[in-house]
């Protein structure tokens, strides 16, 4: 098989600016809230941005915590642009002015997208702060007004899942130009609130609810979907789900297409890793340097036989090894301690429960309780119709999503062929 077609690899980096925040999320990987105590100064914030522009990245997204509490974010920003790369940025929108969105245009931040994961009562307890998510809509607002072009991110959990039919229509109606949604995983806080976690079994009714979501979006919106690396994979609904992509899942991009960066200088392959997978510090070592390390280029074999050889359990017997390689890398290492095994999976929950079984996760081992770390969950196989825990109140189905007035004008899309090995690749 050919290896997949990539971008370059130098293409995007996330830089977490600063690790204070204004908000108090209980799915947050980073766990953040306190600035970390050896955040970059501003010479070294403004090295990075050459070193980065020298090693021909060419989008920058800058988050947190949340970025704003930085005191220098905007001549980072505007350091950013004046280097020839894109600027762009997520943030809560938690007390983000309309002056403070006029200055971000300034300074040549090309587009935002604001966190909003739920309805009201839903995003308000998620992000631990009362009238957050008025405070989400108000910002959206102030980039209307100033002309800045912005989207929205959701992060999809038990309490979410039953209310994205509503949140698409709020966040169309407030003007977004895409939406991308990713799964919570257990990693920081995620792993401390597991009940928060769909199962995987719960993944087949998830992707019916997001395929009529699609169809809408699509047909009428025009309103582009961009899953997440934890989205997928090789489901019947793909081609509704990835259309505004292009292409669905072809394998982890860690180190491949996008960087991650820590406030403290640390560079990683992708912003969701957990920590064990910095791969150096630019204050020890140029980027260029870091660029080359084990933990940058683990995926560097992707196409070749190598390419599959972390892959055990389920995956590693998959008819889609080679061009999936595990899916996404950070959501088989925080549950298993590893990569390459990966249960939230649309085609493996369907194939599954084609052969009358169902598998769920289960918090073995808690996490240290630090940035970016992990605990370790327990893989149960169990049969379909097997009865759930009775203290699991908060499992995802289809009776408890609420469809709004108009939806039965688009009806679930008809399911395509789950793509051959051929396809997939």
């Amino acid at each position: 098989m050919p290896p997949p077609v990539i971008q370059p690899r130098t293409a995007l980096a996330v830089w977490e600016l600063t690790l204070k925040c204004n908000l108090a999320c209980g799915h947050c990987g980073s766990r953040a809230g306190s600035k970390r105590e050896d955040e970059l100064s501003a010479e070294e914030a403004l090295d990075l941005v050459r070193q980065l522009a020298e090693s021909g990245i060419q989008e920058v997204t800058i988050e947190g915590g949340e970025a704003f509490l930085r005191p220098d974010w905007l001549d980072i920003a505007r350091a950013i642009s004046a280097h020839g790369m894109r600027c762009t940025m997520v943030t809560g929108g938690y007390g983000l002015s309309r002056e403070t969105a006029r200055k971000m245009k300034e300074v040549g931040i090309a587009h935002v997208s604001v966190s909003v994961d739920g309805l009201a009562a839903t995003h308000d307890r998620i992000r631990g702060k009362p009238g957050s998510f008025r405070f989400c809509f108000e910002t959206l607002g102030h980039f209307r007004e100033v002309g800045l072009p912005f989207s929205a991110n959701t992060q999809i959990n038990r309490l979410s899942a039953p209310e994205l039919p509503e949140l698409y229509v709020r966040l169309r109606d407030a003007g977004i130009r895409a939406w991308q949604l990713q799964l919570t995983s257990p990693m920081g806080n995620g792993a401390d609130n597991a009940w928060m976690l769909l199962q995987p079994a719960e993944l087949p009714e998830l992707y019916r609810t997001l395929a009529r979501v699609a169809v809408r979006a699509l047909k009428e919106e025009r309103l582009a979907l961009a899953p997440a690396n934890d989205i997928g994979y090789y489901g019947p609904y793909d081609e509704w789900l990835f259309a505004s992509l292009g292409k669905g899942w072809s394998g982890c991009m860690a180190g491949l297409s996008v960087l991650g960066i820590h406030a403290d200088g640390s560079v990683k392959g992708c912003p969701t890793l957990p920590s064990e997978y910095i791969g150096g510090n630019i204050r020890q070592q140029p980027l260029s340097d870091i660029l080359e390390t084990r933990e940058l280029t683990f995926n560097m074999g992707a196409g070749a036989p190598e390419g599959v050889s972390h892959m055990w359990g389920y995956c590693g017997g998959c008819r889609y090894a080679e061009a999936c390689r595990g899916g996404c890398s950070q959501m088989a290492h925080t549950l298993f301690n590893q990569r390459g095994n990966n249960p939230y999976c649309h085609y493996r929950s369907l194939e599954l429960a084609g052969r009358g079984l169902r598998e769920r996760v289960v918090r073995a081992t808690p996490g240290p309780g630090r940035p970016f770390d992990h605990g370790v969950f327990e893989l149960v196989e169990e049969p379909l119709g097997a009865p759930w825990p009775e203290d699991d109140t908060h499992r995802f189905t289809a009776e408890r999503v609420v469809w709004p007035p108009g939806w039965e004008a688009y009806p679930l899309p008809e399911a395509r062929p789950v793509p051959s090995r051929a396809q997939a690749g």
